[in-house]
C-alpha cells in the first residue's frame, strides 16, 4: 500500500504449465472468484492466463483468482506488481526491493526479481 501499486500474489504450484501470459481474454477462460464462483473475463479484458487457459488475474492484477491465491500450503510465490502510470517505471523497482527484503527478513526465502518491459517481456524463475 505504501507504493499505491496493484499487486497480485500467486501460488506458483497452482499455475499450469511453463507460461503465465498477460494478454487480452478471449472470453472463455475460467476464472475462480475468491468466493468459489467460476466466471469468465469479458473478451479483450487484460488477464494473466496459464498454459491450461485458466485466468489467474483479471483487469490486470486488480482481481486475483481464488484458485491461485496463497494459503497455508503455498511453497512458491509469484508477486506481480503493475504500474502503467507516469512514474511507474521508477516505483516498481523500489517496491520489488522492499518486498524482497521483507520476504527474506521474515521467512528467510531467496527471491528473484525482474521488471518487465516491452523490450524485455519475459521472466523465467527457478523451479
Amino acid at each position: 500500500m505504501a507504493y499505491a501499486v496493484p499487486v497480485a500474489v500467486l501460488d506458483v504450484d497452482r499455475i499450469t504449465g511453463p507460461l503465465l501470459e498477460v494478454r487480452p481474454a478471449g472470453g472463455d477462460e475460467p476464472y475462480t472468484a475468491f468466493g468459489g464462483a467460476v466466471e469468465h473475463p469479458a473478451p479483450g479484458e487484460v488477464t494473466f492466463v496459464d498454459s491450461a487457459e485458466r485466468a489467474h488475474a483479471r483487469r490486470w492484477t486488480h482481481r486475483q483468482s481464488g484458485h491461485s491465491a496463497v494459503g497455508e500450503h503455498t511453497r512458491r510465490v509469484l508477486v506481480v506488481a503493475e504500474a502503467m502510470h507516469e512514474g511507474g517505471a521508477e516505483i516498481v523497482p523500489e517496491l520489488l526491493k522492499t518486498v524482497g527484503a521483507e520476504v527474506a527478513a521474515h521467512w528467510g526465502a531467496v527471491t528473484e526479481a525482474a521488471v518487465l518491459t516491452r523490450a524485455a517481456p519475459e521472466f523465467a524463475f527457478g523451479d
